[in-house]
């Protein structure tokens, strides 16, 4: 299925803004900050069509997937 991914602030480091990209059925948020090595304990704000999800949330046909690491700072 295909799935388009955006990452934002320190995620993009060496990786990219947004992409497309080919995921079998069954997987997961989890799945793909895995699959782009992205620290669960980084993990911020995880959204799916604009709608804040958790890493157990499984992806669909044409979904999109936004990640946002933890915000720091006082």
């Amino acid at each position: 299925m295909n799935i388009t991914v955006k990452l934002f602030a320190s995620f993009r480091t060496g990786r990219f803004e947004i992409e497309s990209r080919d995921y079998p059925p069954g997987t997961s948020v989890a799945d793909v900050a895995d699959s782009l090595k992205l620290p669960r304990h980084e993990l911020g704000i995880m959204m799916i069509n604009s709608r804040h999800v958790k890493l157990d949330r499984l992806l669909a046909e044409g979904d999109t997937l936004a990640l946002f690491p933890l915000l720091g700072g006082g």
